[in-house]
C-alpha cells in the first residue's frame, strides 16, 4: 500500500509538472496570441514568455504580423462600353489589431476576395476599354482606398493593391494586335522617310560644302597666279629701270671724266667717229661724216693699212 501511495503520488506531481508546463508559452517575432478565458477575451500577448492559467484560459488564435500578399483569381467586369474582361488583383495587407483580426468577421482572407471583386466591378463599371487599359495607376489608388476603408473594422491595413491581369476578350485583342501592327507600320514608314530624308539633305550639303570648298581652291590659286605675275612684273620692271639707270649713271659718268681730263679736239672727233661707227654696226649702205671728222677718219684708215703691212 506504501508502495502504491508512493506512485500515486509520483504520478501527481508528474501531472502537475506537465501541466504548469503547458502553461509557459514563448510568443515568437512578428506574431501575436489572442488568449480567452472561460470562452471570453482575456487579452493579446506579444512577444516573449507568457503564463496562462490552467484548464481556464486558451489561446483562440495565432496572429500573424507580418505583411500578406493575397492573389486573387481573375474576375469577369463590364467596362462603361458594354465590354467584358477578366481582371485579377493581387492585395497586399498587414494585420495591425489581432483582437479585431480574430473577432471582426469569420473568414478575412474570403471577405477580402469578395470585397476586391465588387470594388473592382464598381470602378470598372465606370470606365471604357481605352480608359480600363491605359488607368491602372488610377484603379489601384481608388481599390486601396476603398479596401482600407472597408477592412478598418476588421483590423487589417491594405498596403497596396495591383492589377495583375487584364484580359479582354479573344476579338478585342486580335484588333489591338492588328492596330499596333499598322502603328508599327506607320511608325517604321514614317522613320523610314525622315532617314531618306536626312540622307538626301546630307548629300546635298556634302555637294554643296564640296562645290564651297572647290571654289574657294580655284579664288585662292587665281589670287595666288595673279600676286605671282605681279611680283614678276614689278621684279621685271624694277630690273630694266636698274638697269636704264645703270646705263646712264655710266653714261653720265664717261662724260664727267671726258670732261675732267680735257680732251683737244682730235680725241673729241675720235669719239665722234666711233659713235657713228656703233651707229651704223654694218647695217647702214650710206654714212655721211661730217668734214671735220673726215680726216680723221682717213688717218685713221691709212694707220690701219699701215698696221696690216707690217
Amino acid at each position: 500500500m506504501e508502495n502504491l501511495g508512493g506512485f500515486i503520488l509520483i504520478a501527481v506531481i508528474l501531472i502537475i509538472l506537465l501541466i504548469l508546463a503547458s502553461c509557459i508559452k514563448v510568443v515568437p517575432q512578428a506574431q501575436a496570441f489572442v488568449v480567452e478565458r472561460v470562452g471570453g477575451y482575456q487579452g493579446t500577448w506579444g512577444v516573449g514568455i507568457h503564463f496562462k492559467a490552467p484548464l481556464i484560459d486558451r489561446i483562440a488564435k495565432r496572429v500573424p504580423l507580418k505583411e500578406q500578399v493575397a492573389d486573387f483569381a481573375p474576375q469577369p467586369v463590364i467596362t462603361k462600353d458594354n465590354v467584358t474582361m477578366r481582371i485579377d488583383t493581387v492585395v497586399f495587407f498587414q494585420i495591425t489589431d489581432p483582437k479585431l483580426y480574430t473577432y471582426g468577421v469569420e473568414n478575412p482572407i474570403m471577405a477580402i476576395e469578395n470585397l476586391t471583386a465588387t470594388t473592382l466591378r464598381n470602378i470598372i463599371g465606370d470606365l471604357e476599354l481605352d480608359q480600363t487599359l491605359t488607368s491602372r495607376e488610377i484603379i489601384n489608388t481608388k481599390m486601396r482606398v476603398s479596401l482600407d476603408t472597408a477592412t478598418d473594422p476588421w483590423g487589417i491595413k491594405v498596403t497596396r493593391v495591383e492589377l495583375k491581369n487584364i484580359i479582354p476578350p479573344a476579338a478585342i485583342q486580335d484588333a489591338m494586335e492588328k492596330q499596333m501592327k499598322a502603328e508599327r507600320e506607320r511608325r517604321e514608314a514614317i522613320l523610314r522617310a525622315e532617314g531618306e530624308k536626312k540622307s538626301t539633305v546630307l548629300v546635298a550639303e556634302g555637294r554643296k560644302e564640296s562645290a564651297i570648298l572647290e571654289a574657294e581652291g580655284e579664288k585662292e590659286a587665281a589670287i595666288l597666279r595673279a600676286e605671282a605675275k605681279k611680283e614678276a612684273t614689278i621684279r621685271e620692271a624694277e630690273g630694266q629701270a636698274q638697269a636704264i639707270l645703270a646705263l646712264q649713271q655710266a653714261q653720265a659718268d664717261g662724260i664727267r671724266y671726258l670732261n675732267e681730263a680735257n680732251p683737244g679736239s682730235a680725241v673729241l672727233q675720235l669719239k665722234s667717229l666711233e659713235a657713228f661707227t656703233k651707229a651704223a654696226d654694218g647695217k647702214a649702205t650710206k654714212i655721211i661724216i661730217p668734214s671735220e671728222i673726215q680726216g680723221i677718219a682717213g688717218l685713221v684708215k691709212s694707220l690701219t693699212e699701215v698696221g696690216k703691212e707690217n
